[in-house]
Protein backbone atom coordinates (compact mmCIF):
# COMPACT_ATOMS: atom_id res chain seq x y z
CA UNK A 1 0.00 0.00 0.00
CA UNK A 2 1.56 3.36 -0.83
CA UNK A 3 1.48 5.79 1.39
CA UNK A 4 -1.65 8.35 1.28
CA UNK A 5 -0.72 11.85 1.68
CA UNK A 6 -3.15 14.32 3.93
CA UNK A 7 -4.42 17.21 1.85
CA UNK A 8 -2.02 20.08 1.33
CA UNK A 9 -4.10 22.22 3.03
CA UNK A 10 -1.72 24.27 5.73
CA UNK A 11 -4.12 24.37 8.17
CA UNK A 12 -4.40 20.87 8.80
CA UNK A 13 -0.56 20.62 7.73
CA UNK A 14 0.23 22.28 10.90
CA UNK A 15 -2.04 20.91 13.13
CA UNK A 16 -1.02 17.34 12.37
CA UNK A 17 2.40 18.84 13.17
CA UNK A 18 0.85 19.74 16.70
CA UNK A 19 -1.02 16.90 17.76
CA UNK A 20 2.56 14.81 17.54
CA UNK A 21 4.02 17.75 19.29
CA UNK A 22 2.20 17.51 21.65
CA UNK A 23 2.40 13.06 22.22
CA UNK A 24 6.23 13.95 22.29
CA UNK A 25 6.35 16.53 24.37
CA UNK A 26 4.15 14.42 26.67
CA UNK A 27 6.10 11.49 26.46
CA UNK A 28 9.50 13.06 27.36
CA UNK A 29 7.83 15.29 30.22
CA UNK A 30 6.98 12.31 32.13
CA UNK A 31 10.50 11.07 31.39
CA UNK A 32 12.16 13.96 33.10
CA UNK A 33 9.39 15.05 36.03
CA UNK A 34 9.88 11.40 37.60
CA UNK A 35 13.37 12.29 38.97
CA UNK A 36 11.94 15.02 40.87
CA UNK A 37 9.51 12.65 42.35
CA UNK A 38 12.25 9.74 43.24
CA UNK A 39 12.64 11.47 46.85
CA UNK A 40 9.06 11.14 48.04
CA UNK A 41 9.03 7.76 46.25
CA UNK A 42 11.82 6.56 47.99
CA UNK A 43 10.54 7.80 51.39
CA UNK A 44 7.07 6.23 51.16
CA UNK A 45 7.92 2.86 49.32
CA UNK A 46 10.49 3.04 52.13
CA UNK A 47 13.72 2.11 49.64
CA UNK A 48 17.08 3.06 49.12
CA UNK A 49 18.41 5.43 46.39
CA UNK A 50 20.55 2.87 44.75
CA UNK A 51 16.76 0.68 44.57
CA UNK A 52 15.07 4.11 43.42
CA UNK A 53 17.70 4.36 40.53
CA UNK A 54 15.29 1.36 38.76
CA UNK A 55 12.68 3.14 38.68
CA UNK A 56 14.25 5.28 35.74
CA UNK A 57 16.78 2.57 34.70
CA UNK A 58 13.40 0.43 34.20
CA UNK A 59 12.03 3.31 31.82
CA UNK A 60 15.11 3.87 30.05
CA UNK A 61 16.00 0.47 29.21
CA UNK A 62 12.63 -0.16 27.69
CA UNK A 63 12.23 2.81 25.89
CA UNK A 64 15.87 1.99 24.41
CA UNK A 65 14.87 -1.57 23.88
CA UNK A 66 11.64 -1.27 21.85
CA UNK A 67 12.20 2.01 19.53
CA UNK A 68 13.55 -0.12 16.39
CA UNK A 69 10.54 -2.42 16.98
CA UNK A 70 8.11 0.25 17.01
CA UNK A 71 9.76 1.78 14.06
CA UNK A 72 9.54 -1.32 11.62
CA UNK A 73 6.10 -2.13 12.66
CA UNK A 74 5.18 1.55 12.09
CA UNK A 75 6.25 1.40 8.72
CA UNK A 76 4.28 -2.25 7.93
CA UNK A 77 1.25 -2.21 10.28
CA UNK A 78 0.82 2.00 9.95
CA UNK A 79 2.20 4.37 11.53
CA UNK A 80 -0.99 5.87 13.08
CA UNK A 81 -2.32 2.42 14.43
CA UNK A 82 1.43 1.95 16.22
CA UNK A 83 0.94 5.64 17.16
CA UNK A 84 -2.16 5.20 19.07
CA UNK A 85 -1.62 1.81 19.92
CA UNK A 86 1.77 3.64 22.19
CA UNK A 87 -0.42 6.10 23.32
CA UNK A 88 -3.39 4.62 24.69
CA UNK A 89 -0.27 2.11 26.13
CA UNK A 90 1.39 5.10 27.67
CA UNK A 91 -1.74 6.47 29.13
CA UNK A 92 -3.29 3.30 30.69
CA UNK A 93 0.42 2.98 32.30
CA UNK A 94 0.90 6.07 33.78
CA UNK A 95 -2.07 5.27 35.53
CA UNK A 96 -0.99 2.16 36.93
CA UNK A 97 2.68 3.87 38.08
CA UNK A 98 -0.16 6.17 40.20
CA UNK A 99 -1.16 3.53 41.95
CA UNK A 100 1.95 1.38 42.24
CA UNK A 101 1.85 -0.04 45.85
CA UNK A 102 6.00 -1.03 46.17
CA UNK A 103 8.96 -0.52 44.16
CA UNK A 104 8.43 -4.57 41.82
CA UNK A 105 4.81 -2.95 40.95
CA UNK A 106 6.39 0.25 40.15
CA UNK A 107 9.40 -0.75 37.90
CA UNK A 108 6.93 -3.50 36.24
CA UNK A 109 5.01 -0.76 35.49
CA UNK A 110 7.57 1.94 34.45
CA UNK A 111 8.36 -0.81 31.97
CA UNK A 112 4.99 -0.76 30.19
CA UNK A 113 5.47 2.82 30.40
CA UNK A 114 9.33 2.85 28.80
CA UNK A 115 7.33 0.32 26.05
CA UNK A 116 4.47 2.81 25.26
CA UNK A 117 5.82 5.81 25.09
CA UNK A 118 8.91 4.40 22.65
CA UNK A 119 6.61 4.35 19.67
CA UNK A 120 6.50 7.86 19.37
CA UNK A 121 9.60 8.58 18.55
CA UNK A 122 10.16 6.56 15.40
CA UNK A 123 6.30 7.08 14.17
CA UNK A 124 5.65 10.82 15.03
CA UNK A 125 9.28 11.40 12.25
CA UNK A 126 7.25 9.45 10.16
CA UNK A 127 4.22 11.05 10.33
CA UNK A 128 5.14 14.41 10.10
CA UNK A 129 8.10 13.57 7.05
CA UNK A 130 5.10 12.57 4.88
CA UNK A 131 2.57 15.27 5.69
CA UNK A 132 5.17 17.52 4.78
CA UNK A 133 6.14 17.00 1.18
CA UNK A 134 8.03 20.43 0.68
CA UNK A 135 11.03 19.99 1.32
CA UNK A 136 11.67 23.19 3.12
CA UNK A 137 8.47 22.96 5.47
CA UNK A 138 9.29 19.54 6.34
CA UNK A 139 12.72 20.75 7.74
CA UNK A 140 11.19 23.14 9.82
CA UNK A 141 8.11 20.88 10.80
CA UNK A 142 10.72 18.56 11.97
CA UNK A 143 12.99 21.19 13.43
CA UNK A 144 10.33 22.46 15.57
CA UNK A 145 9.45 18.84 16.17
CA UNK A 146 12.39 18.04 17.61
CA UNK A 147 12.84 21.49 19.86
CA UNK A 148 9.72 19.72 22.02
CA UNK A 149 12.26 17.42 23.63
CA UNK A 150 14.39 20.70 25.26
CA UNK A 151 10.82 22.06 26.06
CA UNK A 152 9.39 18.81 27.72
CA UNK A 153 13.09 18.62 30.24
CA UNK A 154 11.96 22.13 30.99
CA UNK A 155 8.74 22.40 31.99
CA UNK A 156 9.29 18.62 33.77
CA UNK A 157 10.48 20.30 36.83
CA UNK A 158 8.45 23.78 36.01
CA UNK A 159 5.30 20.87 36.42
CA UNK A 160 6.29 18.48 38.23
CA UNK A 161 8.06 20.05 41.01
CA UNK A 162 4.27 22.30 42.13
CA UNK A 163 2.82 19.29 41.65
CA UNK A 164 4.83 17.20 43.76
CA UNK A 165 4.59 19.92 46.63
CA UNK A 166 1.21 20.32 46.87
CA UNK A 167 0.04 17.04 46.43
CA UNK A 168 1.94 14.17 45.85
CA UNK A 169 4.12 12.15 43.77
CA UNK A 170 1.27 10.09 42.35
CA UNK A 171 -0.02 13.17 40.90
CA UNK A 172 2.90 13.46 38.27
CA UNK A 173 1.18 10.40 36.52
CA UNK A 174 -2.17 10.66 37.06
CA UNK A 175 -1.58 14.45 35.50
CA UNK A 176 -0.77 11.87 31.93
CA UNK A 177 -4.50 10.54 31.82
CA UNK A 178 -6.61 13.64 30.94
CA UNK A 179 -3.81 14.74 28.73
CA UNK A 180 -3.37 11.32 27.11
CA UNK A 181 -6.69 11.54 26.14
CA UNK A 182 -6.76 14.68 24.78
CA UNK A 183 -3.47 13.54 22.46
CA UNK A 184 -5.61 10.21 21.78
CA UNK A 185 -8.83 12.60 20.44
CA UNK A 186 -5.89 14.72 18.25
CA UNK A 187 -4.49 11.68 16.42
CA UNK A 188 -8.07 10.31 15.85
CA UNK A 189 -9.84 13.00 14.31
CA UNK A 190 -6.20 15.02 12.33
CA UNK A 191 -3.54 11.99 11.65
CA UNK A 192 -4.27 9.85 8.57
CA UNK A 193 -3.27 6.20 8.14
CA UNK A 194 0.13 5.82 6.08
CA UNK A 195 2.58 2.56 5.28
CA UNK A 196 5.53 2.14 3.55
CA UNK A 197 5.60 -0.54 0.51
CA UNK A 198 4.40 -3.15 0.98
CA UNK A 199 5.94 -6.00 2.45
CA UNK A 200 5.45 -9.59 3.65
CA UNK A 201 3.76 -10.42 7.06
CA UNK A 202 7.17 -11.81 8.37
CA UNK A 203 8.84 -10.23 11.12
CA UNK A 204 12.08 -10.00 11.90
CA UNK A 205 11.98 -11.30 15.29
CA UNK A 206 15.43 -13.37 16.18
CA UNK A 207 16.68 -9.48 14.65
CA UNK A 208 14.32 -7.97 17.15
CA UNK A 209 15.77 -10.46 20.47
CA UNK A 210 19.05 -10.26 19.21
CA UNK A 211 19.40 -6.05 19.13
CA UNK A 212 16.74 -6.12 22.41
CA UNK A 213 19.25 -8.02 24.35
CA UNK A 214 22.40 -6.09 23.29
CA UNK A 215 20.24 -2.41 24.14
CA UNK A 216 19.61 -3.87 27.03
CA UNK A 217 23.47 -5.13 28.86
CA UNK A 218 24.31 -2.03 27.24
CA UNK A 219 22.40 0.83 28.23
CA UNK A 220 22.07 -1.47 31.85
CA UNK A 221 25.77 -0.94 32.49
CA UNK A 222 26.04 2.88 31.43
CA UNK A 223 23.24 3.34 33.80
CA UNK A 224 24.39 1.33 36.78
CA UNK A 225 27.93 1.03 35.88
CA UNK A 226 29.29 4.07 38.43
CA UNK A 227 27.35 2.10 41.06
CA UNK A 228 28.67 -1.35 40.46
CA UNK A 229 31.96 -0.37 39.44
CA UNK A 230 33.03 -0.66 35.70
CA UNK A 231 35.49 -3.83 36.43
CA UNK A 232 32.69 -5.28 38.29
CA UNK A 233 31.84 -8.54 37.90
CA UNK A 234 28.13 -7.79 36.82
CA UNK A 235 29.71 -4.50 34.23
CA UNK A 236 31.88 -7.23 32.47
CA UNK A 237 29.15 -9.51 32.09
CA UNK A 238 26.82 -6.69 30.57
CA UNK A 239 29.81 -5.92 28.23
CA UNK A 240 30.40 -9.08 27.35
CA UNK A 241 26.38 -9.94 26.91
CA UNK A 242 26.05 -6.06 24.30
CA UNK A 243 29.22 -7.78 22.53
CA UNK A 244 27.92 -11.10 21.97
CA UNK A 245 24.59 -10.45 21.09
CA UNK A 246 25.63 -7.36 18.73
CA UNK A 247 27.71 -9.58 16.88
CA UNK A 248 24.90 -12.05 16.56
CA UNK A 249 22.77 -9.20 15.48
CA UNK A 250 24.91 -8.30 12.72
CA UNK A 251 24.89 -11.60 11.10
CA UNK A 252 21.24 -12.34 11.85
CA UNK A 253 20.69 -8.97 9.58
CA UNK A 254 23.12 -9.99 7.01
CA UNK A 255 21.16 -12.46 6.11
CA UNK A 256 17.30 -11.25 6.60
CA UNK A 257 14.74 -10.30 4.34
CA UNK A 258 12.96 -7.43 5.91
CA UNK A 259 15.63 -6.66 8.95
CA UNK A 260 14.71 -4.96 12.14
CA UNK A 261 17.42 -2.49 11.11
CA UNK A 262 18.21 -1.78 7.49
CA UNK A 263 22.26 -2.13 7.75
CA UNK A 264 22.36 -0.30 4.24
CA UNK A 265 21.81 2.72 6.01
CA UNK A 266 25.17 3.39 7.52
CA UNK A 267 26.22 2.39 3.08
CA UNK A 268 24.84 6.25 3.26
CA UNK A 269 27.92 8.97 4.18
CA UNK A 270 24.72 11.56 4.88
CA UNK A 271 23.08 9.00 7.44
CA UNK A 272 26.45 8.12 9.11
CA UNK A 273 27.67 11.58 9.52
CA UNK A 274 24.89 12.78 10.44
CA UNK A 275 24.57 10.37 13.08
CA UNK A 276 27.74 10.54 14.09
CA UNK A 277 27.49 14.56 14.56
CA UNK A 278 23.85 13.60 17.15
CA UNK A 279 25.71 10.91 18.66
CA UNK A 280 28.24 13.32 19.87
CA UNK A 281 26.26 16.27 20.67
CA UNK A 282 23.76 14.65 22.62
CA UNK A 283 26.17 13.27 24.63
CA UNK A 284 27.91 15.74 25.55
CA UNK A 285 24.86 18.06 25.70
CA UNK A 286 22.97 15.46 28.42
CA UNK A 287 26.46 15.11 30.28
CA UNK A 288 26.56 18.15 30.75
CA UNK A 289 23.47 20.00 31.03
CA UNK A 290 22.26 17.21 33.86
CA UNK A 291 24.28 19.03 36.38
CA UNK A 292 22.99 22.37 36.04
CA UNK A 293 19.75 21.26 38.64
CA UNK A 294 22.33 19.74 40.98
CA UNK A 295 24.40 22.74 41.23
CA UNK A 296 21.59 24.99 41.33
CA UNK A 297 20.08 23.28 43.88
CA UNK A 298 22.97 22.42 45.94
CA UNK A 299 25.26 25.12 45.85
CA UNK A 300 23.09 28.20 44.87
CA UNK A 301 19.97 26.90 47.23
CA UNK A 302 17.55 26.75 44.78
CA UNK A 303 14.30 24.92 44.90
CA UNK A 304 13.33 22.47 42.19
CA UNK A 305 10.65 24.72 40.91
CA UNK A 306 13.39 27.85 41.09
CA UNK A 307 15.32 25.73 39.17
CA UNK A 308 13.06 25.40 36.68
CA UNK A 309 12.50 28.89 35.75
CA UNK A 310 16.34 28.77 34.91
CA UNK A 311 15.02 26.66 31.67
CA UNK A 312 12.30 28.43 30.43
CA UNK A 313 14.95 31.10 28.37
CA UNK A 314 16.77 27.85 26.89
CA UNK A 315 13.22 26.70 25.61
CA UNK A 316 12.10 29.63 24.30
CA UNK A 317 15.85 29.93 22.23
CA UNK A 318 15.56 26.92 20.55
CA UNK A 319 11.81 26.94 19.91
CA UNK A 320 12.67 30.39 18.63
CA UNK A 321 16.30 28.94 16.67
CA UNK A 322 14.94 25.56 15.26
CA UNK A 323 12.22 27.52 12.07
CA UNK A 324 14.69 29.85 11.70
CA UNK A 325 17.55 27.11 10.25
CA UNK A 326 15.08 25.31 8.53
CA UNK A 327 14.78 28.36 6.57
CA UNK A 328 18.40 28.00 5.37
CA UNK A 329 17.75 24.65 3.62
CA UNK A 330 18.20 26.22 -0.04
CA UNK A 331 20.54 28.59 0.76
CA UNK A 332 23.40 27.30 2.84
CA UNK A 333 25.03 23.99 2.82
CA UNK A 334 23.32 21.82 5.76
CA UNK A 335 26.87 20.80 6.69
CA UNK A 336 28.26 24.30 7.61
CA UNK A 337 24.75 24.97 8.98
CA UNK A 338 25.11 22.26 11.36
CA UNK A 339 29.05 22.70 11.76
CA UNK A 340 28.20 26.47 13.08
CA UNK A 341 25.15 24.87 15.17
CA UNK A 342 27.25 22.66 17.20
CA UNK A 343 30.67 24.12 17.46
CA UNK A 344 28.92 27.75 19.04
CA UNK A 345 26.59 24.98 21.12
CA UNK A 346 29.90 23.79 22.55
CA UNK A 347 30.44 27.25 23.31
CA UNK A 348 27.78 28.01 24.98
CA UNK A 349 29.30 25.04 27.22
CA UNK A 350 32.57 26.36 27.82
CA UNK A 351 30.95 29.41 29.08
CA UNK A 352 29.15 27.17 32.03
CA UNK A 353 32.50 26.36 33.07
CA UNK A 354 32.83 29.58 35.23
CA UNK A 355 29.50 29.56 37.17
CA UNK A 356 30.47 28.98 41.04
CA UNK A 357 28.73 29.16 44.53
CA UNK A 358 28.60 33.03 43.51
CA UNK A 359 27.13 33.13 40.30
CA UNK A 360 23.08 34.45 39.74
CA UNK A 361 20.70 33.62 37.79
CA UNK A 362 22.17 35.41 34.76
CA UNK A 363 25.34 33.78 34.83
CA UNK A 364 23.90 30.42 34.10
CA UNK A 365 20.60 31.33 31.68
CA UNK A 366 23.29 33.56 29.55
CA UNK A 367 25.19 30.38 28.90
CA UNK A 368 22.49 27.68 28.61
CA UNK A 369 20.61 30.48 25.84
CA UNK A 370 23.80 30.79 23.61
CA UNK A 371 24.32 26.69 23.55
CA UNK A 372 20.28 26.08 23.35
CA UNK A 373 19.84 28.78 19.91
CA UNK A 374 22.78 27.24 18.47
CA UNK A 375 22.07 23.82 18.80
CA UNK A 376 17.97 24.65 17.97
CA UNK A 377 19.59 26.34 14.85
CA UNK A 378 20.99 23.14 13.46
CA UNK A 379 18.27 20.88 14.67
CA UNK A 380 15.96 20.87 11.43
CA UNK A 381 19.01 20.38 9.55
CA UNK A 382 19.77 17.24 11.14
CA UNK A 383 16.44 15.61 11.17
CA UNK A 384 15.64 16.17 7.78
CA UNK A 385 18.55 15.01 6.69
CA UNK A 386 17.77 11.76 8.36
CA UNK A 387 14.71 11.63 6.78
CA UNK A 388 15.92 12.51 3.24
CA UNK A 389 18.80 10.09 3.22
CA UNK A 390 16.58 7.04 2.97
CA UNK A 391 13.47 5.98 1.04
CA UNK A 392 10.26 7.23 2.55
CA UNK A 393 8.97 3.81 3.03
CA UNK A 394 12.08 3.41 5.63
CA UNK A 395 11.47 6.96 6.89
CA UNK A 396 10.15 4.99 10.19
CA UNK A 397 13.00 2.75 10.59
CA UNK A 398 15.52 5.42 9.91
CA UNK A 399 13.88 7.87 12.73
CA UNK A 400 13.72 4.43 15.27
CA UNK A 401 17.90 4.49 14.49
CA UNK A 402 18.04 8.39 15.37
CA UNK A 403 16.07 8.07 18.24
CA UNK A 404 18.07 5.04 19.32
CA UNK A 405 21.27 6.71 18.80
CA UNK A 406 20.13 9.48 20.47
CA UNK A 407 18.78 7.20 23.57
CA UNK A 408 22.58 5.66 23.85
CA UNK A 409 24.33 8.92 23.35
CA UNK A 410 22.76 10.69 26.81
CA UNK A 411 23.29 7.31 28.26
CA UNK A 412 26.81 7.51 27.37
CA UNK A 413 27.14 11.06 28.48
CA UNK A 414 25.56 10.38 32.03
CA UNK A 415 28.03 7.50 32.62
CA UNK A 416 31.22 8.78 31.17
CA UNK A 417 30.28 12.98 32.88
CA UNK A 418 29.37 11.64 36.23
CA UNK A 419 32.31 9.54 36.67
CA UNK A 420 34.28 12.17 35.58
CA UNK A 421 32.96 14.70 37.96
CA UNK A 422 33.15 11.71 40.86
CA UNK A 423 37.28 11.77 39.91
CA UNK A 424 38.47 14.61 39.30
CA UNK A 425 36.20 15.83 42.60
CA UNK A 426 38.32 13.02 44.21
CA UNK A 427 41.43 14.37 42.80
CA UNK A 428 40.40 17.40 44.04
CA UNK A 429 40.67 17.30 47.14
CA UNK A 430 43.73 15.59 47.20
CA UNK A 431 45.39 18.85 45.49
CA UNK A 432 43.78 21.12 47.25
CA UNK A 433 44.46 19.41 50.48
CA UNK A 434 48.31 19.49 49.65
CA UNK A 435 48.29 23.33 48.42
CA UNK A 436 46.75 24.53 51.85
CA UNK A 437 47.43 25.40 55.27
CA UNK A 438 45.56 25.88 58.41
CA UNK A 439 47.84 28.28 60.96
CA UNK A 440 45.13 27.74 64.01
CA UNK A 441 43.87 23.69 64.43
CA UNK A 442 40.93 23.56 66.48
CA UNK A 443 37.62 21.36 66.23
CA UNK A 444 35.83 23.93 65.20
CA UNK A 445 38.30 25.55 62.10
CA UNK A 446 39.53 21.77 60.85
CA UNK A 447 35.63 21.06 60.25
CA UNK A 448 35.53 24.33 58.57
CA UNK A 449 38.83 23.54 56.94
CA UNK A 450 37.65 20.32 55.05
CA UNK A 451 34.09 21.89 54.52
CA UNK A 452 35.65 24.55 52.65
CA UNK A 453 38.65 21.90 50.39
CA UNK A 454 35.10 19.92 49.45
CA UNK A 455 33.46 22.36 48.44
CA UNK A 456 36.26 23.93 46.12
CA UNK A 457 37.26 20.57 44.89
CA UNK A 458 33.12 19.92 44.20
CA UNK A 459 33.08 23.37 41.98
CA UNK A 460 36.14 22.66 40.43
CA UNK A 461 34.92 19.44 39.21
CA UNK A 462 32.01 20.80 37.92
CA UNK A 463 33.93 23.05 35.69
CA UNK A 464 36.12 20.14 34.24
CA UNK A 465 32.98 18.63 33.25
CA UNK A 466 31.38 21.63 31.44
CA UNK A 467 34.78 22.20 29.63
CA UNK A 468 35.44 18.53 28.88
CA UNK A 469 31.91 18.38 27.28
CA UNK A 470 32.62 21.81 25.37
CA UNK A 471 35.70 20.14 23.70
CA UNK A 472 33.81 17.38 22.85
CA UNK A 473 31.02 19.14 21.39
CA UNK A 474 33.50 21.43 19.54
CA UNK A 475 35.62 18.73 18.24
CA UNK A 476 32.75 16.77 17.16
CA UNK A 477 31.47 19.86 15.15
CA UNK A 478 33.81 18.96 12.55
CA UNK A 479 31.59 15.54 11.61
CA UNK A 480 29.25 17.79 10.32
CA UNK A 481 31.54 19.01 7.45
CA UNK A 482 31.73 15.35 5.99
CA UNK A 483 28.36 15.72 4.81
CA UNK A 484 27.14 15.32 1.91
CA UNK A 485 23.58 15.63 0.20
CA UNK A 486 23.48 14.47 -3.23
CA UNK A 487 20.12 14.97 -5.01
CA UNK A 488 19.73 11.07 -5.54
CA UNK A 489 19.68 8.37 -2.70
CA UNK A 490 19.14 4.60 -2.77
CA UNK A 491 18.02 5.56 -6.10
CA UNK A 492 14.67 7.68 -4.63
CA UNK A 493 14.48 11.20 -5.50
CA UNK A 494 14.20 13.43 -2.93
CA UNK A 495 13.48 17.39 -2.71
CA UNK A 496 17.14 18.24 -1.30
CA UNK A 497 19.68 20.78 -1.02
CA UNK A 498 22.57 19.27 -3.40
CA UNK A 499 25.98 20.23 -2.82
CA UNK A 500 27.47 22.69 -4.49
Amino acid sequence: MSDEKITEKSSVRWIVLATVIFGTFLGRLDQTVVNLALPKIIGDFNIGVTDAAWISTAYILANAVFVPVWGKLGDTAGRKRIYLIGFIGFTVASGLCALAWNLPSMIVFRIVQGFAVSADYPTAMAIIAITFTNAKERAQALGIWSGAFAVAAVFGPLIGGPLIDNFSWRSVFFINIPLGIIGLLLAFMFINESVGEKRSVKFDWWGSLSLGAALATLVLVLDQGQTWGWASAPSVLSYAGTLVFGIAFYFIERREPEPIVNLNFFKIPTFVYTMLNNFIVFMALMGAIFLIPIFAETFLGYSATQTGYLFIPLAVMMMFAAPLGGRLIGKVKPGLVIFASTFLSGVGIFLLSYIDPRSTALDIIIPMCVMAFSLGFGMAQRTNLIAVSVPQKDIGEASAVLALVRNIAGAFGLAVFSTLLTNSENANVIAIAQRSVLNVVTPQNLQTFIALIALKAQVAAYATVFEAAAFVVMLGSFTALLITVPRNVLGHEHQVVAEG
